[in-house]
């Protein structure tokens, strides 16, 4: 299925996806230094995962990272992690820690990759590793997918954060990346996305597409599957079509 993005995203330098990382992490910090303990027990927006467990992901999700990185610096094999078995093993256990030893891990593990990007050699990031799913990919992405699971995840702790408050460039790049990956589903249906801007995303047939039009936050809740599309519209009064999952 074809996917074709109209308008240009926001650029996607190192150094605008190290920027949004960090700017992220302070986010889902500050959220979560302001969440009671009570708190960490409770529900997240994710099916099956309380709070605690989006924390302890996003922990180690950052280990994950250094492994891609210390791969891209030093040529030697080192998976984002050992299996999925054992990176949800890792998830299920840390969940069940106080949640003064997950604030801790959370700040920790984001302050050690932090250290392992500043340490890297310019060189290495064209380097090529492969990611959890076992594609290629090039170390210069690595920020862009920490900056994703920083902002993404903030949503995710239901306590208030919205697609809103990310920038609003790194927005128009992750519809433009959402897309992409979208356009490559045979079940993904044909859709033409729509700011009130004038920015436009297409995938596949435009000739039986629907119509979405909407906030650019609002587009990306919605395929991403962290909102039901309240704040969209559909062309001809439709209801918004079904989606496959993001990833």
């Amino acid at each position: 299925m074809k996917q074709r993005a109209m308008t240009v995203a926001g650029p996607r330098s190192l150094a605008h996806t190290l920027a949004w990382a960090g700017d992220g992490a302070a986010h889902l910090r500050g959220l979560m230094m302001r969440m009671g303990e009570d708190a960490f027990a409770a529900p997240s927006a994710l099916p099956g995962w309380s709070r605690a467990h989006v924390l302890t992901h996003v922990a180690r999700n950052a280990d994950a990272m250094i492994n891609l990185l210390t791969w891209a610096k030093t040529g030697v094999r080192t998976p984002a992690y050992a299996s999925r078995e054992q990176r949800d093993a890792d998830i299920d256990a840390g969940a069940r820690r106080a949640p003064v030893e997950i604030r801790a891990d959370v700040v920790e593990s984001s302050d050690r990759l932090a250290q392992v990007v500043r340490g890297m050699p310019e060189a290495a990031w064209s380097a090529h590793v492969e990611n959890a799913q076992g594609k290629d990919l090039l170390a210069i992405d690595i920020p862009w997918l920490r900056a994703r699971e920083m902002w993404i995840h903030a949503v995710d702790l239901d306590v208030g954060a919205s697609f809103a408050d990310m920038p609003a460039p790194m927005v128009a790049t992750l519809l433009t990346d959402v897309v992409a990956t979208m356009g490559e589903r045979p079940d993904c249906p044909a859709l033409r996305l729509a700011t009130p801007d004038g920015s436009v995303w297409e995938v596949g047939d435009q000739a039986t597409a629907t119509t979405i039009t909407g906030p650019a936050s609002g587009l990306a809740a919605w395929l991403l599957g962290r909102s039901k599309g309240r704040d969209l519209n559909s062309s001809g009064g439709r209801k918004l079509p079904a989606l496959p999952r993001w990833l």
